[in-house]
């Protein structure tokens, strides 16, 4: 606490300061509290503190890690649920390894970065990074051979060796350093590549190594020869072959016995090196200790010790030898690490606990959370479900999804792990999506689109209007136009629509046509948008030439009550050049209808705000008017007797 304490807040120690925190999906906010404390320090107001919980969703290579686990995670959504559990194993196996892959790779990116890098606070920070996945690795591998592929007896034990020698690489390195010089059997390191070698079962390596000791020393080439034959003759149990799990119990039990027989013979007493060997051989609790140093952890002296006393290893009968190889490697005095007590848990089959220590002891929800899927898909986790109703694997895919919001590009990857949390996904997307900021219209179209594909409807409405009224503010009104058809909001439809009206009326001429020549259907949202939509098909159609159709569109615009009253004058205003047409286009009715229109509108109440310049120019077009259609009137009246007759 202190520590933590003196690390966020400088000169903050433990009797100074009192701190509360609060965790959320990013970050841990570390604020003081009103204490009161006596004397001058006091004063002041407390102060809130901002410390980033999760660097690595910061990191561009660990944001590889997330981005392809996110596809091996949507693969595996997609194995059916009808198929029986036991036939999928080599699925659920083959995607274990996968997960393990995309760790590695992460891994080497990230050592290669610590070497390359000149600045000695990232070297710090990738080797930071490097240890984590190291760990997430080895606690994954452990659990992929114990619950996923939950190899059987005979087989656990090639697979833990297999496990062990994946994390302790460091012998082949070791081993390649003595081969290549000059003199390997005079090298420092020789021998204690041949016991690292034989501590993790590799028999004929360690044989290949010996060779070159036994080539120089021809008066004990037959003790050498004695440890090559034991060596060789190790039975190794073959899961595939015909050989019976009895038959190899046997095997191997005579040649354990011969092994002791060398011992209690002092076979090998005129070389310590291959005496020690042969204690290994035999399992000599003693002597395994005694290469701590080549061993380095107590799980892999655990498995070395089951290798050569009890190769036919139960997994129920490992959490006894677990236990007791940490007692005995780290001593009585030494405290187990989280790795150690999580190891432990995974050795005593207790799955819940490893997930808890794993959320407790990693700094992301990504290994637990994507752990615990593939868990849950082997049925292995249905029995647990907490209290307040989600399951365990549901909880933790959602906090990590949770966390993945936090960032301005991992956000996207966020919605496919909430739509594969049946219970509160839907609810923990419509929470976080409105909290994506629309920095552009290409995001805002992504985060649309995200929510129309499920039927988000609040939601689409809400992020329609903000980019509306961005739109608008902007002074863009066909972009708000779009925007606000995609709302369905009449309200604001209408308010656009007439703000486009407003501006024709400056300009004299429409902008966005495309948009306005297809609104289609969508002008039907409201009466602006609808005499929005028309009034511009007037002007399309008066374009082209199509007079008598843009009059009866002109027409009906106004006797139908579609345009508004105030664009009366300008509708009429529109009809003039029809009326001036040396063809005769509105008919008889058709003028009298306009005639009707222009006095019910000169009937109506004058505008007082007009100036008397304005009030001038209207009665000019209404007198312009009239005698218009005065002269149309006639000119119909001429035409139509005419085809009468």
């Amino acid at each position: 606490m202190e520590e933590l304490q003196q690390n966020l807040i400088p000169g903050a120690g433990f009797y100074q300061k009192h701190l509360g925190f609060e965790w959320g999906p990013g970050d841990l906010i570390v604020y003081e509290t009103n204490y009161k404390l006596q004397g001058p320090r006091s004063a002041g107001s407390p102060s809130v503190h901002i410390v980033r919980r999760d660097e690595d969703i910061c990191s561009p290579i660990l944001r590889k890690l997330f981005s392809e686990s996110h596809l091996i995670f949507v693969g595996l959504q997609k194995i059916k649920e009808d198929v029986p559990s036991k036939n999928k194993k080599s699925q659920f196996v083959s995607i274990s390894k996968n997960y393990r892959s995309v760790i590695r790779a992460c891994m080497e990116e990230l050592q290669q970065n610590a070497v390359s890098t000149q600045s000695g606070s990232l070297a710090s920070q990738y080797g930071d990074q490097v240890s984590i996945l190291l760990a997430i690795e080895l606690i994954w591998n452990l659990c992929e051979v114990l619950f996923i592929d939950a190899a059987p007896a005979g087989s656990l034990l090639l697979q833990l060796l297999d496990w062990v020698r994946l994390h302790k690489s460091d012998v082949d390195a070791k081993a390649r350093e003595v081969l290549q010089s000059d003199s390997p059997a005079q090298h420092q390191s020789y021998w204690d590549v041949v016991i690292s070698l034989v501590l993790q079962g590799r028999t004929d390596e360690a044989r290949q190594v010996l060779s070159k000791q036994a080539s120089l020393r021809a008066e004990s080439s037959s003790v050498f020869k004695r440890m090559d034959g034991l060596l060789q003759t190790m039975p190794i149990f073959n899961p595939t072959g015909t050989q019976t799990l009895t038959e190899f119990e046997v095997k191997w039990r005579h040649w354990h016995e011969e092994c002791d027989r060398c011992l209690q013979d002092n076979t090998f007493a005129s070389n310590r090196h291959l005496e020690t060997i042969c204690k290994i051989l035999v399992g000599d609790e003693d002597t395994l200790l005694e290469q701590k140093e080549l061993l380095s952890t107590w799980y892999h002296f655990l498995v070395t010790r089951l290798l050569f006393t009890h190769p036919t290893i139960k997994p129920p009968d490992l959490h006894y030898y677990a236990q007791s190889s940490m007692n005995m490697f780290l001593g009585p005095r030494a405290s187990p690490e989280p790795l150690d007590i999580i190891l432990l848990s995974a050795f005593e089959f207790d799955l819940h606990q490893v997930i808890k220590d794993c959320s407790i002891a990693l700094n992301n929800w990504w290994f637990v959370a994507h752990l615990t899927d593939l868990l849950d898909h082997c049925k292995l986790l249905q029995s647990h479900n907490l209290h307040f109703g989600s399951n365990l694997r549901e909880f933790l895919v959602l906090e990590y999804a949770s966390g993945l919001f936090t960032h301005h590009s991992l956000w996207q990857l966020a919605v496919d792990y909430f739509d594969h949390c049946p219970e509160f996904g839907r609810v923990y997307l419509e929470l976080q999506i409105e909290r994506v900021p629309l920095d552009t219209e290409r995001k805002a179209i992504k985060v649309l689109r995200i929510c129309e594909d499920r039927q988000m409807s609040e939601q689409v409405r809400s992020i329609c209007k903000i980019m509306a009224k961005r739109a608008l503010r902007n002074n863009r009104l066909g972009s708000a136009l779009s925007w606000t058809i995609r709302a369905k909001d009449a309200a604001f439809a209408t308010l656009i629509s007439e703000r486009f009206l407003q501006d024709y009326s400056n300009k004299g001429s429409f902008t966005d046509l495309d948009l306005l020549d297809n609104l289609g259907p969508a002008m039907l949202l409201s009466d602006s948008l609808t005499f929005l939509g028309k009034y511009r098909e007037f002007h399309r159609l008066y374009g082209e030439k199509r007079f008598s159709e843009a009059a009866r569109l002109l027409l009906s615009l106004m006797t139908a009550k579609i345009a508004p009253r105030s664009l009366w004058m300008t509708l009429l205003t529109d009809a003039l050049p029809l009326l001036e047409q040396k063809e005769v286009i509105f008919s008889v009715d058709q003028t009298y209808e306009l005639m009707s229109c222009l006095e019910e509108l000169n009937s109506g109440t004058k505008h007082s705000n007009l100036t008397d310049q304005d009030e001038d120019i209207e009665s000019t077009k209404t007198e312009l008017l009239r005698l218009a259609l005065a002269r149309n009137l006639t000119m119909a009246i001429v035409k139509e007797g005419t085809i009468e007759t």
